[in-house]
């Protein structure tokens, strides 16, 4: 199993300060040291956390394949991925393009989340056109096609419902061939679908309980046997909120930390410090001493997955402190290694 950092980018996600490269740049050369495989970006003009009971301001956040391209030229080891490009931001031609430029950039270490988008405000912001779920799941089936076609060399003709190209060509070709890993990042039947038609693998974020991403790792085998596709061929990854520490005290200590640097109405309530109690913070997400986590994790190995991306918070692509990050690569991932 590898292990991998979601990176704090945005407006309040580091510690509850605004967005910096040379903390962005920091934490990516920090987890690289500290034992990390790899590092991951979301792609998001901007994004709020209402939807995690937080406020609904506007987050600032750096464009997503930039940033993995600055990403590449100051780590050396660390996998560079993104989770997940928004397939409606970029023709998929243009997009084939860039992946293979960053890959090279990176020297083959570059991992391509795709999804199909999910936040209307974004999309109304930049007139961009919200289809439906469908609509935009079938956009994706269509741009993963033709991504995967260039990368690995075509020149390509496409007619589809969404995407028309004549003679679309990717060169230089990437690094990695026959092109990096495509992965799809979702959890509902047609998107699977698409994902075991079309993609390497699939992404379940973030895993809120065992018992849902096991239904669906179990959906996910069987729409591969009803495709003609082994199962064993389609990788899966998954993201984790985590909280770890050497035992109650000091997993209590980092939990009333994240607390005061959470933006309000997610661990903080208007009437107390902290209003979601440590025990119902237990409850609901991925807390434990080092052992304890290798225990949980190898149940996720024992379900094929391959990838754990670890947000060290309570919302996506936060970090809490960076001490936590030096801790898990220091602590937990040789913990999991020996298990």
């Amino acid at each position: 199993m590898r292990f991998g950092l979601a990176l704090p980018h945005y407006d309040t996600s580091l510690a509850g300060r605004p967005y910096e490269w040379d903390s962005l740049k920091r934490v990516a050369r920090l987890a690289e040291t500290s034992g990390f495989d790899s590092v991951w970006v979301s792609d998001h003009l901007f994004l709020d956390w209402g939807k995690y009971g937080g406020p609904d301001e506007p987050q600032g956040t750096p464009e997503c394949l930039m940033t993995m391209s600055a990403l590449a030229g100051v780590t050396e080891r660390v996998r560079i991925g993104s989770l997940a490009l928004c397939n409606d931001f970029r023709n998929p031609a243009l997009l084939a393009k860039m992946i293979s430029t960053i890959d090279r950039l990176s020297d083959g270490r570059l991992e391509v989340g795709l999804g199909a988008g999910w936040y209307e405000p974004e999309y109304a912001a930049a007139g961009i056109e919200f289809l439906p779920p469908g609509d935009r799941i079938r956009r994706l089936g269509e741009s993963l096609q033709i991504v995967s076609r260039l990368l690995e060399g075509e020149v390509v003709d496409f007619d589809g419902e969404h995407y028309h190209l004549k003679g679309a060509l990717c060169r230089p070709s990437p690094k990695q061939q026959p092109g990096p890993a495509l992965w799809v990042g979702g959890k509902g039947d047609f998107l699977l679908r698409t994902a075991v038609r079309h993609a390497d693998g699939w992404n379940y974020s973030w895993i809120g309980d065992f018992d849902g991403y096991r239904e669906r790792a179990g959906r996910a085998n069987q729409i591969c046997e009803a495709e003609g596709r082994d199962p064993a061929s389609f990788r899966r990854s998954v993201g984790i909120y985590l909280l770890a520490g050497d035992d109650r005290s000091d997993m209590e200590r980092r939990f009333e930390r994240l607390a005061k640097r959470t933006p309000p109405g997610i661990l903080q309530a208007s009437n107390s410090e902290t209003g979601v109690s440590w025990d119902e913070f237990r409850k609901s997400n991925f807390v434990g001493t080092p052992d304890e986590v290798a225990q949980k994790l190898e149940e996720l190995a024992e379900l094929g997955v391959e990838e754990v991306v670890f947000t060290l918070g309570s919302i996506p692509f936060q970090l809490g402190d960076e001490e936590d990050v030096a801790y898990v690569g220091e602590s937990i991932i040789p913990a999991l290694d020996g298990h």
